[in-house]
């Protein structure tokens, strides 16, 4: 019997009758371990698969401090490998990563259940991992939506309020700034949400029908569970209780408005453009036109020839330049103000821990961790003679964790791995069969800024020879005050206005004229489209080799670096809706919304477009190896608007060096050199370890003797691999000293060599486009050395001090372009570190190290609460959240 998607108190009590019924019901007898399985998968994903903690189980956390069940089970493997990844060995892996076989090995069924008769879901004694077993596809999707919620229920409470815009009134007041820029950015009413699902099968046919029924049967399972909870408070998540919340039915609505979240978080980039501009014209204001428009396009880095790539072969995508002229809409000086979303009746409280869940959610996820990374080697640079693999997916450290893990099974679907909780119906980053796949955020350019201009009035826009009005998107909501969250009682009306093509986030004048600068996103509105490539990475009749993955992947509209491997093949391709822009018009700057400069076949209707084809978006079959670290993906494909730091320096060559070295010559890799090449550089320093060298030679030989010292703790630290890490557990890192000088010296540096010809204004326009990589002063934060001013430091000195670089810049910054006075400049700038006390840099902010200043306790990964439930910080490590280990050796029959 279907449980319909609404929910209503009949649809629960009917509910209860298919509980009842399957709970009466002898189970459905599960697969023997390993069936159709190739063999060769290891996993690990921290904490624990336990997101779920009853009221009770709260209280004695709160209490005694005791954990639930598989609660943090995962937790000592993923921290442990810092320790012994500079001696591992091949019998130490399983240490470190568990078996990810399909199925469980007889005599380890912890409990085996049927939520309904024809879905079974059997979990592991060694981690709790759910099994999920259906005889129809309905049956799977249902089994996947009870399991995802026995894990992760309230913290998938958490995320489709936060996609609503409405987590304020479900945890409290202190969240109303995160619903204010969930509306900014991506404002989704009923209707639009329902709209995605209902045009699904017209434009995917037979394929988008399918992912409409998996959509519903999942969200059946969803409310199974809840009706399960609502009648045994051993099922119900505490911190229902905690908040004095009802559980909700859920509406198939509720898992796109995730995908929203979750999508247009991690699949897009660029949409900057205005930003972009104004630094521009600043540059233009210090230095004149021609100066500072050179001056500025050396910054953006837009195709540095000495970026390094995932690929070597040129995929040329918006290489026109910055300031093409047709439709180029430069803001007018002064003019630009940003758009208010929200109008609050009280400010929001200054609460913490979940009370202010939302909030950090937001920032934790945009920030994306450290980023995700994945490393294949090929067969013939393989010890093994077969393709090895380790990847994996950072979306930072929850508590409960934001991905959980399902491994499932039924008609077109064998796959086990990660999924996000509420979107749970796939596994997302995993294996198959015979296969294994991941992802990392691509950040490339499917966003672009349009100035509407106004006509009428400041809510109306010239659009294709007509004056449009732009619609208006309005939500309320109220909250009060709970136990987690003392904010006082209150309301916000959100407001954004949507234009043919997105969201106005700002206002101002161009060439004189009113104009609103709004948004577009290639995925927006569409966020549901992927389910087909999703479902297809999971479909064995699909994924028969890279064919079937580059197929699969193609599908799937959001922007992700994707790696592909089998027992014979690895791969790599760019997925995502790359807009063809109007000829003649500039990629990095707002151009006009008149209609004559839309993208290519842009249909305001439906939101679809000309999309670039997927034969033109960088990809490989079988390189001798492939490494992502968020880099560059392949020369010519342009940099986003937003993206200024693929430069010389990226982190991903701490990766990519260490397999270069392993296969160089005769040498073959093994798994064991290949999980060592990620997880060396997981607390390597890029600074020390690429950018020190440089500056050395630089700086030169002071006189200070000082100085002479700090530089060879600096050289030591270098020459020994430029580490964060304490591998005698000391407390202490073991170059303490150099790491903090390091840290010191980084921000005066930077602003030593370029402000002084920047000037402030100019200086702080270009740090708002990319930080300049200095993590130390504020509140404690672990490093990802992902964007950072590496690259322009390196650019600079290189031209001045040599070698020189590729692609030289227009002029020299450090010292005006002479030698001596930018040597002058970077000892005063490292006497000025040796100054600077550890309190400084280490003990400010939410004073979270203020009694123990030094870098090992900045560093710490500190995982972000989402439940009744927390963990402590543990050290640092600059890697996957989740990660797979692959050595496959084997190809299945279909």
């Amino acid at each position: 019997m279907r449980v319909r998607a609404c929910a209503r108190p009949l649809s629960l009590l009917i509910a209860l009758v298919v509980f009842a019924i399957a709970a009466a019901s002898a189970p459905a007898a599960s697969p023997p371990y390993g069936t159709n399985d190739a063999g060769g998968f290891r996993n690990v994903l921290p904490p624990g698969e336990n997101g779920t903690a009853s009221f009770n189980e709260i209280l004695a956390f709160r209490g005694p401090g005791l954990l639930p069940p598989h609660f943090a089970d995962q937790q000592p493997l993923y921290e442990n490998l810092l320790y012994a990844a500079p001696t591992l060995t091949e019998d130490q892996i399983p240490s470190y990563f568990k078996d990810a076989t399909f199925g469980v090995p007889a005599g380890e069924v912890a409990s085996e259940f049927e939520p309904r008769p024809g879905a079974t879901i059997v979990r592991d004694k060694a981690f709790g991992v759910p099994h999920v077993y259906g005889v129809t596809r309905a049956d799977t999707m249902f089994g996947a939506g009870y399991a995802g919620a026995a894990d992760r229920l309230f913290l998938m409470d958490v995320l489709r309020h936060t996609g609503r815009a409405e987590l304020a009134s479900f945890l409290g007041g202190s969240n109303a700034g995160a619903d204010a820029s969930q509306w900014q950015f991506a404002p989704y009413t009923e209707a639009d949400l329902e709209r995605q699902l209902a045009q699904a099968p017209q434009l995917y046919g037979a394929l988008g029908q399918q992912a409409v029924d998996d959509v519903n049967a999942y969200v059946e399972g969803i409310n199974a569970y809840v009706a399960a909870a609502n009648l045994d408070p051993k099922l119900k998540p505490g911190e229902y209780t905690l908040l004095n919340k009802p559980m909700e039915p859920w509406k198939p609505t509720d898992v796109i408005a995730i995908a929203s979240l979750v999508g247009g978080i991690f699949g897009q980039g660029g949409g900057n453009e205005l930003n972009s501009a104004l630094t521009m014209q600043s540059f233009v204001k210090r230095m004149g036109k021609k100066a500072g428009g050179e001056a500025w396009a050396d910054f953006r880095s837009k195709n540095d020839p000495e970026a390094p790539t995932t690929i070597s072969k040129s995929f040329p995508y918006e290489t026109r330049s910055a300031f093409a002229k047709k439709g180029l809409a430069l803001p007018d000086p002064g003019s630009v103000h940003f758009t208010q979303t929200a109008t609050a009746s009280v400010a929001p409280g200054a609460a913490h821990g979940l009370a202010t869940v939302g909030a950090r959610l937001q920032a934790a996820l945009e920030a994306a961790g450290h980023a995700s990374n994945w490393e294949l080697v090929s067969a013939r640079e393989s010890a093994t003679g077969h393709p090895i693999a380790v990847m994996g997916p950072q979306v930072g450290y929850f508590v409960p964790q934001i991905l959980q893990e399902v491994d499932i099974h039924g008609p077109g679907i064998d796959a086990r791995g990660a999924a996000f909780p509420g979107v749970s119906l796939y596994v997302q980053l995993g294996h198959g069969r015979d296969y294994a796949w991941s992802a990392t955020t691509a950040t490339s350019d499917n966003v672009d800024t349009f100035a509407e201009v106004l006509c009428k009035d400041k809510f109306h826009y010239s659009y294709r020879g007509k004056c449009l009005a732009m619609e208006k998107l309005e939500k309320s909501e109220s909250w009060t005050s709970n136990a987690a969250d003392p904010t006082p009682a209150g309301s916000q009306t959100l407001v954004a206005y949507r234009t043919v093509h997105g969201i106005v986030y700002a206002r101002g004048k161009v060439g004189g004229k009113k104009v609103a600068f709004a948004r577009q996103r290639s995925t927006y509105g569409h966020e549901a489209d992927s389910v087909v490539g999703f479902a297809q990475l999971n479909e064995p009749g699909v994924m028969t080799g890279p064919a079937g993955f580059e197929k699969a992947v193609s599908n799937i509209n959001f922007l992700f670096n994707w790696s592909y491997v089998d027992s014979e093949h690895i791969a790599y391709g760019l997925s995502g809706w790359m807009p063809q822009r109007a000829k003649g018009t500039s990629p990095d700057f707002p151009i006009l919304g008149t209609g004559k400069y839309d993208w290519k076949g842009y249909t305001p209707a439906n939101r679809t477009a000309s999309w670039l084809p997927f034969a033109k978006h960088p990809q490989a079959v079988d390189p001798p190896f492939l490494v992502s670290w968020n880099n560059k993906q392949a020369p010519g494909w342009a940099a986003a608007d937003d993206k200024y730091s693929y430069g010389p320096l990226f982190r991903s060559q701490m990766i990519a060096d260490k397999v270069r070295a392993a296969t160089k010559g005769k040498k073959k890799m093994t798994i064991v050199q290949l999980i060592q090449a990620m997880e060396e550089p997981a607390t390597q320093d890029l600074r020390g370890y690429r950018l020190l060298p440089t500056i050395f030679k630089a700086v030169g030989k002071p006189s200070s003797s000082k100085l002479r010292q700090a530089l060879a703790k600096l050289k030591a630290w270098h020459g020994h691999g430029a580490h964060r890490r304490d591998l005698d557990r000391d407390g202490v890192y073991e170059e303490n000293d150099a790491v903090q000088l390091m840290d010191a010296w980084w921000p005066k540096l930077v602003a030593a060599e370029f402000k002084p010809t920047l000037g402030g204004r100019t200086y702080a326009a270009l740090e708002g486009m990319v930080r300049t990589g200095s993590y130390t002063g504020g509140s404690a934060t672990e490093p990802d050395f992902s964007d950072g001013w590496w690259s322009y430091v390196s650019k600079d000195l290189r031209d001045l001090f040599g070698p020189q670089p590729k692609g030289a810049w227009s002029r020299v910054y450090c010292g005006g372009g002479s030698k001596r006075k930018c040597r002058r400049v970077l000892q005063d700038s490292l006497a000025a570190a040796l100054k600077t006390s550890p309190q400084q840099l280490y003990g400010g902010g939410d004073g979270a190290c203020a009694s123990n200043p030094q870098p090992s306790c900045f560093d710490q990964n500190r995982p972000q609460v989402t439940g009744g439930i927390s963990l402590p910080p543990f050290p640092f490590q600059n890697r996957p959240t989740f990660q797979q280990v692959v050595t496959l050796t084997q190809k299945l029959p279909r």
